[in-house]
């Protein structure tokens, strides 16, 4: 989730409209006007080889946050409107009118493709042909992409309730509850899938791995703890995805911190104080950060200590980053994709897209990435 006015000024004023609701979910929190002013944008000469390799449109977003799914060469994409795509390498193979309003992004492997609505229904469809499987329900309304592999469809409601379907059937197999805060965010975060777990973060700060045959708790750690006097300052979320690396897994929460754990055991590595909604990635020696303020953050992978920052983009909304090579990437609030130095943090180049705000996660594909906006631009871009 993205947020563009300033954390207290949106939370009172949803607190306001919510009149005792258990989230934060009547302000509109996808807005793309930022309270602060954004960065300028200043000439940059261009020191990286950046190309559109094809682009497409699968409709807008309205106030719903929908990420692409990449499986290989296939690309799985929807709009607010019902629609849903797939494209190969960027022709369009196949497009199905769904008949409801989607809320969510596509979940998918070489056989399923998935996709919830407002209505918490979890609708199937066959990956190859794009005919209708099955139909399901969750608690409430999907705002994250679900998660598909190995037989297994894992959703997210927006009352942080995840539940595993068969991907055969849609038949569940089992639900992950636990108590939440009185108040929270209202979230796009889905679930990061391993080999026999999901990994999930919850309000309150807590990343927990749930097993995949039965849904039990494997471990729950503490990426950051709720402080402050008021229920406000209290919402320490964990907004956007875990990034699983080798036998360690990171995420990064709201008004809290960014931290590292053993995958095993959910022992923690290392963590320190920032704030982040957009999220994180990995390589062999860092983890990249976006922070609420705009700054882009390289952080040491084994200790956490700062090697790097850029701060030319503050208040631009950005996406969470996404390593390509020797170049990091991230997306802002009028569509810009920009490619720092990994090495350093200085930029490398920009591409421009539909000027839309790009909110979903941006995805990683075999010769660069795709990012899809608000308005429902889908982007591939190669980097080199």
């Amino acid at each position: 989730m993205k947020l563009t006015t300033t954390p207290a000024a949106w939370l009172i004023a949803a607190l306001l409209g919510t009149a005792g609701c258990s989230t934060v979910d009547k302000l509109n929190p996808f807005s793309s006007a930022p309270k602060n002013k954004p960065a300028e944008l200043t000439a940059i000469k261009a020191t990286a080889d950046v190309k559109t390799l094809w682009s497409n449109s699968v409709g807008d977003a309205g106030e719903f946050v929908f990420t692409p799914a990449v499986v290989g060469e296939r690309v799985f994409a929807a709009g607010r409107n019902g629609n849903l795509y797939r494209f190969d390498n960027g022709k369009q193979v196949w497009k199905v009118a769904t008949g409801q309003n989607l809320s969510s992004g596509v979940g998918a492997d070489a056989k399923t493709v998935v996709v919830g609505t407002s209505k918490g229904e979890v609708l199937a469809f066959d990956a190859d042909s794009g005919k209708p499987m099955w139909q399901a329900r969750a608690s409430s309304e999907i705002l994250a992409a679900p998660a598909v592999a190995d037989g297994l469809v894992v959703v997210r409601s927006g009352d942080s309730r995840i539940f595993g379907f068969e991907a055969a059937d849609g038949k569940r197999r089992w639900v992950y509850q636990r108590s939440t805060p009185a108040l929270s965010l209202r979230s796009n975060v889905g679930v990061t899938l391993l080999d026999r777990a999901a990994i999930a973060g919850f309000p309150g700060g807590k990343l927990v791995a749930i097993a995949l045959n039965n849904g039990a708790a494997m471990w729950e750690s503490t990426v950051a703890l709720p402080k402050g006097a008021t229920e406000l300052e209290r919402v320490a979320d964990i907004a956007s995805s875990a990034v699983v690396a080798g036998r360690e897994v990171c995420a990064a929460s709201y008004q809290g911190r960014v931290a590292c754990f053993d995958l095993a055991s959910g022992n923690a590595l290392w963590s320190r104080e920032l704030s982040s909604r957009a999220g994180l990635d990995i390589d062999a020696n860092h983890v990249y950060v976006s922070d609420d303020k705009g700054v882009v953050h390289a952080l040491e992978r084994s200790t956490g200590g700062s090697v790097w920052k850029q701060d030319k983009l503050a208040y631009r909304g950005l996406s969470r980053p996404l390593v390509l090579g020797d170049l990091v990437a991230v997306a802002d609030f009028e569509g810009v994709v920009h490619f720092l130095r990994r090495d350093d943090g200085s930029f490398a180049v920009r591409q421009k897209t539909d000027g839309g705000e790009v909110m979903a996660e941006p995805q990683r594909i075999a010769n660069g990435m795709v990012v899809q906006t608000r308005k429902g631009g889908i982007y591939a871009l190669g980097a080199k």
